[in-house]
This record gives C-alpha cells, structure tokens and sequence, in this order.
C-alpha cells in the first residue's frame, strides 16, 4: 500500500516523540542506576533523538526479515527498566526485543523485561559515597586522549572507572592550555562532546565533571600519586617506550599505582590481552598486562572465529595501515628501514609483528601466519588482508553469513562486525567500536581458500578495546543482557 505524504510525516513525528521521550529515561539509568543501554551495539547514552533513530534503522541489518526495530517496543522496555530500581547492568534493546518475538511465550513485553532482567532488579547501590577505580594515563597522545574521552563518556555514576590523572612531559609555558585543546579538538575524531575547563593554578583540565590532574615528569619512578589523592589506581602506559615487565614495572614504584597496561605489543613474559579472546586469562595476581596492538585486536577475533568452524593450516596477514606519528611528514632521517620517506606522499611497506602477537592471544595459530604492512597516505582507519587456506572448504555465501552471525549473537559481537555494501570506504569506519568489521562484499571464496577483508579504526576502535580490558582488570564488567 502507498503511503500519503501526511502519513509518512505523520509516523516520523511519532517515533521522533518517543525517541525524546526515551533521552531522559537512557540518561536517569546510567546516571543513577549505572545501567548502560544499546540497540546491537550502538551505544543510547547521550545520543540526540536523530541518532537513537538511526540505531533503531540500523537494527534492520540485524534482523532476519529486515524490519526497523520499533521504537514503541523499546520506548515500553526502558520505560519499565526505569520501575525496577536496578543494579548495574549493559542492555542491549534489540536484543531483547529480539528475543521477546522469538520467546515471548504469551506473556506481554513487560513481563518479560521484569522476567529477563530479575538479576539486577532492586539491587541499585545506596552508598552515597561514589568509589570508582582510579586510573591514570601515562601518555596523552593518539591513544591517551581517545581512552580519556571514552572514559569520560563512560563516567555515569562514578563507580566504574574514573581517569583521575594524565602524565606527560611539559612541553611549553602554555603547556596545560595545549592539551585541553588537543582533547577539545580533533582533526580525525571531531569536537570532544561536552565541556572543558582548565585550573592553571592547579594544574588540572574539568571535563563533564571530571576533575583530572596534569602531572608532569620525566621519570615512571618518581611521582607520588598518593599527594593528589589518586589510590589503587589502574595506569595506562601509552608511551611504548617500555614494553616488557622490568621497564613497566618502574610505574609500579610510585605510590598509589596498583596495576599496570600497555597500549602496545608487550615483550617478554607479558600476558598479551586481546578482549573476547584472552581476557579470561586476567587474573587478581597480574600487575602488569598488555592490551597488544590495534592489527592485532582486528585480526585475531576474525581468526579464531574463522578456525573454530572451519579449521586454519596456514596463511598470510596483509595489512594496509594509515600512517602514524612515528613516520615523518617530509623525507628526513628515520632509524627505520623505508619510514623516513615521507608518509603524506607514499605508500611504505614496512614489517609488523600481528601475525606473530596473534599466537600469543591465540595459541593454536602459532606458526600458521605470516605478515607484513604497507603504511599509506590516510590519517586514520586500516585494513587487514587475511588470505587463508582452511581445512574445511565453504563458499562465499556461506562463510559471510557465518560471520555475520558472529557479529550479531556470539561472544565476539562487540569485537566483530559485518557490513555488506558496495559503496563502503575508510572513513565510513571512523569511530567504529569494534575491533575490525567484516566486509563481506570483498570476501573471496574458492573451495578451502579464502580472502577476508577487515575494515578497523586502528585508533577508536582499539581505545575501546582497550577500556574493556581496564574494565576486566578493574573488576567493573556488569553482567550484560539479554543472556
């Protein structure tokens, strides 16, 4: 049936509606119930009523027969949430929604939200006392200021983690007023969402509310976080100037520092941390770990879940990388091969360590994959390249809707996405959440061999990883749901 333009305007107007009428009820549940909603994996929190629309379309390429998730649905499922004074929790509407259709069992959506999520219901915390994990970044580059703005974003209550404390080198008399504008604005990223002020005096940048104190020293030894009031805190090494357990450890000579990560490839003994993999692994006694590399936190999900259903005897992981810091913008000496040319102007092969760092978070690919990386002239977003010969033949069709059901329903669904279009390119992934999207119309099938294609953010996407491995190590995770 054809729609009349007064109807078509009509229904945008009412699911607009109810979309403003859900903000209040997504904010009143993160802020005083520490709940976390989503609509299959798109985060709610602090969205505008455009971008939860678009969430609830998004939903379509999740569900079978392609219907948009309806906003009077979720609408009905946050409204009861809000009655049921709940305990911290991550809930993703879709889901549940999903679930009602498919398990409903005559019961109203209602009773089935209050059935489903009886866990948590009238375990809301009382204490007035707002005792999160400390954490500090030891580091405000790429990395650092990402991790501070998801941080920031994730503060809700204040019982999770909080970044109390960014530590860096002073670079300038204005030193304080350069990095709450690096953290303000950003070329790749966009404006920081909220407001920033600065204390001179004090040394400190406000962020929504979040008091953080700028440290400066030269030394991991020697600062006493314990005088700016920072206890038990978790530190986030971005510097990878250390990456093995001796020259990390130095941090852990610092009053107040508890545990220590690294945002890069550890050496040595280093337990190497890739989030819905390993992080099982993370125990009360490890001080130190590290979260491993972005290509590294891309690939390995795709690969454990590409060899627990058809097997992996051998193959080759190409990269093609944005350009880093490290490189130089005009040719200049470079102590390393290729990386001194200039990285605006030319593709630069150069070699990486993914294929080997994904044995150490994925054992029984141990001596199976070979690597290497071409950096180019992009600021942000990478491709890995995972040509891989299988035990078990499949099909093009089959393999992508294997992963597009990864990406949907299995434990790998915050790291693993899917996207089937034609028209994608690198920056429709800036931003992304997950550790590496799947891009299914590239897939190359042919008997026991195939070519996968892995679109990842190597900057957001990995920060997020990050963060759910400080969330591990810190003891935050609220259970999530539906089960």
């Amino acid at each position: 049936m054809t729609q009349k333009p007064d109807q078509c305007l009509g229904e945008w107007i009412d699911r607009e509606a109810l979309a403003e009428a859900m903000i209040p009820l997504i904010g009143q549940l993160y802020r005083n119930n520490n709940v976390v909603t989503s609509i299959y994996g798109r985060g709610l929190i602090n969205r505008s009523v455009i971008a939860i629309l678009k969430a609830h379309r998004f939903a379509r390429h999740r569900i079978a027969d392609e219907a948009e998730l309806s906003v009077h649905d979720t609408f009905q499922i946050l409204k009861t949430m809000s009655e049921m004074n709940l305990g911290a929790a991550s809930v993703d509407l879709g889901k549940l929604v999903a679930k009602f259709m498919q398990a409903g069992e005559g019961r109203t959506l209602e009773q089935f939200v209050r059935q489903e999520l009886a866990e948590v219901a009238d375990k809301r915390h009382t204490a007035t006392g707002r005792k999160g994990t400390d954490v500090v970044l030891y580091g405000f580059g790429r990395i650092g200021r990402l991790l501070a703005r998801i941080l920031i974003e994730k503060t809700g209550g204040g019982d999770g983690l909080r970044l109390r404390a960014i530590v860096v080198r002073k670079g300038a008399d204005n030193d304080l007023v350069k990095r709450a504008s690096l953290l303000r604005r950003d070329s790749v990223h966009g404006p920081f969402d909220g407001t920033i002020t600065i204390d001179e005096a004090n040394n400190t940048i406000t962020a929504n509310g979040n008091l953080i104190q700028v440290i400066y020293s030269n030394d991991p030894a020697s600062v006493d976080y314990t005088q700016y009031g920072i206890e038990n805190a978790l530190l986030v090494d971005n510097t990878g100037k250390w990456r093995d357990a001796e020259g990390l450890g130095q941090h852990l000579k610092c009053p107040g520092v508890a545990r220590v990560v690294l945002t890069a490839p550890g050496k040595g003994e280093l337990k190497n941390i890739v989030h819905g993999i390993n992080h099982g692994d993370i125990t009360a006694d490890d001080k130190i770990i590290s979260a491993a590399s972005c290509t590294t936190n891309a690939i390995v999900p795709v690969l454990k879940a590409v060899n627990d259903q058809y097997g992996i005897v051998n193959g080759h992981v190409e990269t093609v990388h944005s350009y880093t810091n490290d490189q130089n913008l005009i040719d200049n000496f470079h102590k390393g091969s290729r990386r001194g040319r200039s990285a605006a102007l030319n593709m630069v092969i150069t070699e990486t360590g993914a294929a080997t760092a994904a044995a150490k978070a994925l054992p029984v690919l141990k001596g199976k994959l070979t690597g290497n990386a071409i950096r180019v002239p992009t600021p942000n977003v990478s491709m890995a390249i995972l040509n891989l010969n299988l035990e078990k033949a499949t099909s093009r069709d089959e393999i992508n809707e294997y992963l597009r059901q990864m990406a949907m329903h299995s434990d790998l669904q915050k790291q693993i996405d899917f996207v089937n279009s034609q028209e994608v390119v690198s920056t429709d992934f800036v931003g992304s959440r997950h550790a590496g999207v799947v891009d299914a119309e590239a897939t190359i099938c042919n008997d026991n061999r195939v070519v996968l294609y892995v679109w990842y953010d190597n900057e957001f996407g990995y920060s997020c990883q990050v963060v759910r491995v400080m969330e591990d190590m810190a003891g935050v995770n609220p259970p999530a749901f539906p089960r």
